[in-house]
């Protein structure tokens, strides 16, 4: 009985990272299809989202079926229920893959980047590609120096999100009413998604340590207590 439990608290990491391999393929092509407006690939976001809530359901209720049945305790206990959060937060930055696709289709065959921003939304695509990548690896190894660069990389999210609030609020910016919203919903959607990685982050470092700590050092690979 004992290994059928382990064995259920891997399958939950397992699943946690296919889902984040799902959400980092969405955010890809999302930000790309916003770059360049490219509506088919925008489609295969938003067509590809109830695979990722599937996935989130099916988590959820594996995490359930374990509260349920084994009834676990210590470090066992703080694994499924935090698996319970991340999957929401890993849903919701689906979610906000999907939104940005829809923006592109909505604009369709016009940009959906007002002019005099494309640089900085190019940048802020960038970044969550590479955040969510980061994510993806981070609930695979466990490796706490991932976290800080999560971080870190959110950080530059926020400049960038506040630089793009600037801009349209600039006596420069001659952006229609339209073109604003696009912006700021752009913007927005950009900044939650790294948001959405750092809480899923932090709660990798609480699997360590049991506190809602900044975590800086290495954290240990989650191997369910004897």
């Amino acid at each position: 009985m004992r290994e059928v439990f382990h064995q259920s608290l891997e399958d939950v990491q397992g699943r946690l990272v296919e889902i984040a391999e799902l959400v980092t393929v969405a955010i890809d092509k999302a930000t790309r299809a916003f770059g360049t407006s490219d509506v088919a690939l925008a489609e295969e976001v938003i067509e590809a989202d109830a695979v990722i809530d599937e996935k989130a359901i099916e988590l959820d209720e594996l995490a359930i079926e374990i509260l349920a049945r084994q009834q676990p305790v210590a470090r066992d206990l703080r694994i499924v229920v935090s698996a319970l959060r991340m999957s929401a937060s890993l849903e919701r930055m689906g979610d906000i893959a999907e939104h940005i696709a829809q923006l592109t289709r909505m604009r369709f065959p016009e940009r959906a980047i007002p002019k005099g921003l494309k640089s900085t939304f190019l940048k802020m695509g960038e970044l969550d590609v590479e955040t969510a990548r980061q994510l993806t690896e981070l609930l695979r190894t466990q490796d706490g120096e991932l976290i800080d660069e999560i971080r870190n990389a959110d950080d530059k999210l926020d400049e960038l999100h506040v630089s793009v609030f600037e801009k349209v609020l600039s006596d420069s910016w001659q952006g229609e009413a339209a073109a604003t919203v696009d912006a700021t919903l752009a913007s927005r959607y950009l900044e939650r998604f790294g948001d959405h990685a750092v809480s899923v982050a932090k709660k990798v470092a609480y699997l360590s340590t049991g506190d809602w700590v900044a975590a800086t050092d290495s954290i240990d690979v989650i191997t369910p207590s004897v």
